[in-house]
């Protein structure tokens, strides 16, 4: 099964000044910015490519329901979570479940690109936050 880096979601408290740090500083290219009031989403997202890589900032909207302001509470802006791109997400997550690894159904969701995504249970991960994610063929 193929895997590659999708994307690096990141957890901030000033979406604007973020957006500046990755667009003047390290000289990416914001490729898009919006809200998603989806149910586990709750979050302004920006969308940045430095160079071959994708960020996501992501700014929670609801500070009571949002994992992104539960994620800063608990432990601070930075590092929220990281994406692998693979061909099926349906295959992957089967294969996933004959590796006794669980997913966290409830975040099972298509974006507004059309991207499908699912998050893998922390518990399985090491504490780390991964996201499975696969684009529709076009």
């Amino acid at each position: 099964m193929n895997r590659e880096l999708d994307h690096i979601g990141i957890a901030v408290r000033d979406l604007e000044h973020a957006v500046y740090f990755y667009t003047q500083i390290l000289d990416g290219k914001l490729l898009d910015q919006y809200r998603s009031e989806a149910k586990g989403v709750e979050s302004e997202i920006a969308v940045i490519e430095v160079n071959d890589s994708r960020i996501e900032l992501l700014l929670p909207t609801n500070n009571t329901t949002s994992p992104i302001a539960r994620f800063i509470k608990q432990k601070g802006k930075g590092v929220h979570h990281i994406a692998y791109r693979v061909d099926n997400l349906t295959e992957a997550i089967q294969h996933l479940e004959s590796q006794g690894i669980r997913t966290m159904k409830e975040t099972l969701r298509t974006n507004k690109h059309g991207r499908r995504l699912i998050y893998l249970n922390p518990a399985d991960t090491e504490g780390t936050i991964i996201e499975y994610c696969d684009y529709p063929v076009t």
